[in-house]
């Protein structure tokens, strides 16, 4: 049985266990900010797109600061990407734009020419 009052190598190992477990904290602590360097229609994609077809209309006129703080406690991963997203989101925010449909009826604007007669 090794005493750990004994000078020698019975008393550095108790010691080593917890520099080992904070050293491995430590690394634990330091993750990866997977959203770095993400564009915000990369973001938007990646983890707003599952549920949201568009990212119209979501900033919904919210000011700026409390939408960004909405996005950092549930959506973003740093406070950057919440403000990069939160910009982008105002960007679109706003009618769609005016597209001509597919198989839309012409403009009465012009006369149509007469039928012919039979």
């Amino acid at each position: 049985m090794i005493s750990l009052f004994r000078p020698g190598r019975g008393l550095i190992a108790p010691l080593m266990i917890p520099a080992a477990a904070a050293a491995l904290t430590a690394t634990i602590a330091s993750a990866q900010n997977l959203d770095a360097g993400k564009s915000p229609e990369r973001l938007f994609a990646d983890g707003c797109a599952t549920c949201h077809r568009s990212p119209r209309g979501l900033a919904k006129g919210r000011f700026s600061l409390t939408l960004s703080w909405f996005l950092k406690d549930h959506y973003a991963t740093s406070s950057d990407s919440a403000k990069a997203l939160a910009a982008y989101l105002e960007s679109v925010d706003g009618p769609p734009p005016a597209a001509a449909k597919p198989g839309a009826k012409p403009s009465k604007s012009a006369p149509r020419p007469p039928k012919p007669v039979q």
